[in-house]
Parts: structure tokens; C-alpha cells; sequence
């Protein structure tokens, strides 16, 4: 696995390919893809965890059937900025998928992303808590994805 900073990750990839972003959650992953010029997040897919290896081929499978050649992992750090457990885990879980596939990742921070995305769902949607349940995982991911697009045409 070859971790970038950011800015780095466009060189270590061919133009013209997406990416995917992911929300890591202990039940699900959400997932989203960028589009081939890399300017916006589509919220895309949620996969339900079941055993590590099983997830980390779902992901490829997606990855294959997009076309994308990097990762953006959501890193939840703690509102003080340092890691946390679950931090840590994300940094395993990429660590993980380099032992099955050599894969470009970059970590984007994700603090208050899954709130923010339940506030939009809520406040701007009008969206239940039944529906917003479904769609909040891929949801967040788009938001860490868009994040970290947004922040390379600064």
C-alpha cells in the first residue's frame, strides 16, 4: 500500500481515472466514486462487513468495475485532532487490503461527516429515519471523497 499525502495521490494515478472514498463503519462501508475528472462524489454503494477478506474483494470488485485506481479513507480522528481507536482501525484496514492488492490510499480527516451528511438528510431532504438509515453510510462517504476533491483544486 503506498499511503500518500493528498496532493500525491494524483501523481501515483492514471489521468482520467475515478476514485473511491470510504466511510468505515463496524457494520457497513460506504462507498462513493468520483467521477473520471475527479471534480465530484457520487454517493455509490454500502457493503454490508461480514469477515475482512470478504469485504477487501467486495471493494475490488467495485474498484474493477469503476475503473478507479485510488482510495480516500475517511480517518475519524478525535475532535482534538489525535487518533483514536477507531483511527487506528481505518490505518489497519488499509494496511489490510495492501497484504491482498498494491492500492494507492489516502486518508481524508471525517470528523463530523456522518453528522453533517444526517443533518443535510434531515434538515434540506426531509428525509425519515428509516431512509436516512439507508443512505447515510454511501452518503458520508461522497462527503469525504468531495472533501478531499475539493481540497486538491485549491
Amino acid at each position: 500500500m503506498s499511503v500518500h499525502a493528498l496532493p500525491d495521490l494524483a501523481a501515483h494515478c492514471p489521468p482520467g481515472t475515478p476514485w473511491l472514498g470510504l466511510d468505515l463503519g463496524s457494520k457497513t462501508i460506504g462507498v462513493a466514486a468520483s467521477d473520471a475528472t475527479r471534480m465530484i462524489a457520487s454517493p455509490f454503494e454500502v457493503i454490508r462487513r461480514t469477515k475482512f477478506t470478504d469485504d477487501a474483494h467486495a471493494l475490488f470488485r467495485l474498484m474493477d468495475s469503476r475503473g478507479a485506481t485510488a482510495l480516500v479513507i475517511g480517518l475519524p480522528l478525535n475532535m482534538d485532532g489525535s487518533a483514536g481507536p477507531r483511527a487506528q482501525s481505518s490505518r489497519a484496514f488499509a494496511r489490510n487490503m495492501d497484504r491482498l492488492r498494491d492500492i494507492p490510499v489516502a486518508f481524508w480527516d471525517e470528523r463530523l461527516s456522518t453528522t453533517a451528511v444526517e443533518r443535510f438528510l434531515i434538515d434540506d431532504m426531509d428525509m425519515s429515519r428509516a431512509r436516512r438509515g439507508q443512505v447515510v453510510d454511501r452518503n458520508a462517504a461522497a462527503w469525504i471523497l468531495q472533501g478531499a476533491l475539493d481540497s486538491l483544486r485549491r
